[in-house]
């Protein structure tokens, strides 16, 4: 009776032992798996809002939208959501063994804001200050690729809505972040359809004009972009559609993080990121 009671006891240890064991796997999945990459951004220690940012930048050019945005992000301000990047996942093949090469990487739920949680808004900057912001907190800007994956795997796609006056006036700006918010109706995920994209690209290191910006995106609801990759504005033109994407600087390849200007270095795996010509333009000076 004792041993068998003795055996009994030492099965229920060995089934709890083994629950004990699943819990923990499971859970460890859970964490692995997480669907998103939080970057490290400085502490907050500004609480302007994104009514607030605009209320004060109504008057602003672009230097001094570009000094007052630099001044708030570095201090914090910035929506909890944006430092959660989600994944985007690529693939190339190789044409002469057919391996398939897969690769991810991870964007920025939405465009560069300004603000709290509960009041945040969209803001509009030259691609020397978007660069300052993504090196800071080891980012990049995408390239034309990239803004059509991007697009490709969005949750959220909106209609572009296109404004003809005062185009890169402050208030503009905030006019333009008001109509995607009444078009969002409070809608969670990757959005995409509602900027035209500051990207990287070989065209501005060939360029013959100097201290360009290269555009692109704002894609319909069809796929097709309204703005075919440009290269015509200086650097400081700045208006209402023109928005700043970050990625983190890491791409997962094979379950190694290398960093994205080795990846656009190789003649092969840069297909991964850019279909251009040229890949070799990494980032705008400052």
């Amino acid at each position: 009776m004792t041993h068998d009671f003795t055996k009994a006891l030492q099965k229920i240890n060995d089934l709890s032992l083994m629950k004990c064991f699943i819990t923990f796997f499971i859970i460890v999945s859970l964490f692995s798996c997480t669907p998103y990459y939080k970057i490290e951004t400085p502490a907050r220690s500004s609480s302007l809002t994104g009514t607030e940012f605009y209320r004060n930048a109504a008057s602003f050019k672009w230097q001094q939208r570009d000094s007052f945005v630099l001044k708030e992000i570095f201090s914090g301000n910035l929506p909890s959501f944006l430092k959660k990047f989600v994944p985007v996942h690529v693939q190339v093949k190789d044409s002469l063994t057919g391996k398939i090469i897969n690769a991810t990487y991870y964007v920025s739920p939405d465009y560069l804001s300004v603000g709290t949680d509960n009041d945040w808004a969209r803001i509009n900057i030259t691609p020397y200050a978007a660069q300052k912001i993504a090196d800071s907190f080891q980012c990049f800007l995408p390239t034309k690729k990239m803004v059509d994956d991007i697009y490709k795997n969005a949750k959220v796609k909106l209609e572009p809505v296109p404004m003809y006056a005062y185009r890169d006036s402050t208030p503009t700006m905030y006019h333009h972040h008001l109509i995607v918010e009444g078009q969002r109706q409070g809608r969670k995920g990757l959005i995409a359809g509602i900027q035209k994209d500051v990207v990287i690209s070989g065209k501005i290191a060939r360029d013959t004009r100097p201290d360009r910006v290269a555009i692109y995106g704002w894609h319909k609801r069809d796929g097709a972009p309204i703005q075919p990759l440009y290269t015509g504005h200086v650097y400081w033109w700045v208006d209402y559609s023109q928005g700043i994407r970050l990625v983190y600087r890491k791409i997962k390849m094979n379950g190694k993080w290398i960093d994205y200007i080795d990846v656009l270095k190789d003649p092969f795996f840069q297909k991964l990121l850019c279909d251009e010509e040229y890949c070799d333009f990494y980032k705008y000076p400052f």
